[in-house]
């Protein structure tokens, strides 16, 4: 593996040639809030002309993102995007053009019951808000501020039901606790961590106000994986993979080219080849440039 480097820009012209010149990205993967989507909720236009002037060259795009499918679906869209939708952390791989389904791996219930009892310890009642995502839809207890916030910001609906245990006759792709207090987030991740294996659930932070539970075999890098592998018959080296958080560290080490955010945490920077600017200072759009362009 290439020498990684943890500053912003850094010696930006000889890592781009000990980094690609024995690499030729063929598929470029890109995560969405807070790498290609700031806080306009949308595609920045110096983005967007990257992300195009990448596919006019020939390199394939993909997204790779936390959010549901349903959310995710207009950013694939206004791309004109070709490629499986990851979404739900890689839970599940969908075509949008064909509905094929790819790859599924839901939350087996008793583990999804047992993670219920977890989250809602009588101390965490007004701390957390729990979002449980099944078929595409979200069923929360009752509506919260940070409920509403998400669901403005996701342009989805979302469905009170109470007790959320009623709902999982089927499995969830994924459940995530909200919280305004991102020491309660980090209390969680490691809390829980300690009453799971990682054969049992998969745990990560998309922001740090997000706590998310998977099937253990997901996440962005296994995602990505099959989509390089097992889809196009790539090789890692033949991939590019930029993202700004904890849920994204696996793509951007999976990736020949793993390229982090200048907005991303100190851990996830450490493992990348290359940091980009900010989200706002459209940092995704300097990384294709400077290593696909």
């Amino acid at each position: 593996m290439q020498e990684r480097s943890t500053r912003v820009g850094e010696n930006a012209a000889s890592q781009t040639a000990s980094v690609s010149e024995v690499k030729k990205i063929q598929l470029l993967v890109i995560d969405l809030d807070g790498t290609t989507v700031g806080m306009s909720n949308q595609f920045q236009p110096a983005v967007k002309e990257t992300l195009q002037a990448a596919r006019s060259k020939g390199v394939k795009v993909a997204i790779a993102t936390g959010r549901m499918y349903r959310s995710a679906l207009r950013f694939h869209e206004e791309l004109g995007l070709t490629l499986p939708l990851m979404v739900y952390q890689g839970a599940l791989i969908k075509d949008p053009a064909t509905g094929t389904v790819h790859r599924h791996l839901t939350i087996p219930k008793d583990y999804a019951m047992r993670l219920l009892d977890d989250l809602e310890q009588p101390e965490l009642q007004d701390l957390i808000a729990i979002h449980c995502y099944i078929d595409d839809h979200l069923y929360i207890r009752e509506m919260t501020s940070e409920s509403q916030e998400y669901a403005a910001r996701s342009n989805i609906e979302i469905i009170p039901v109470g007790d959320l245990r009623q709902v999982l006759a089927q499995e969830p792709t994924k459940i995530l606790a909200l919280s305004q207090q991102s020491a309660m987030i980090d209390h969680l991740l490691s809390s829980l961590r300690q009453r799971y294996t990682p054969a049992e659930l998969y745990f990560t932070k998309s922001v740090a106000t997000f706590f998310e539970a998977t099937h253990p075999l997901v996440n962005k890098g296994t995602a990505v994986r099959y989509l390089a592998e097992e889809v196009l018959g790539l090789q890692a080296a033949n991939v590019m993979a930029i993202g700004d958080n904890f849920n994204d560290l696996e793509m951007i080490e999976y990736a020949g080219v793993g390229v982090a955010m200048g907005n991303a945490p100190d851990d996830v920077k450490a493992v990348a080849h290359w940091v980009a600017p900010d989200v706002e200072q459209d940092g995704a759009a300097v990384a294709i440039a400077q290593f696909i362009l």
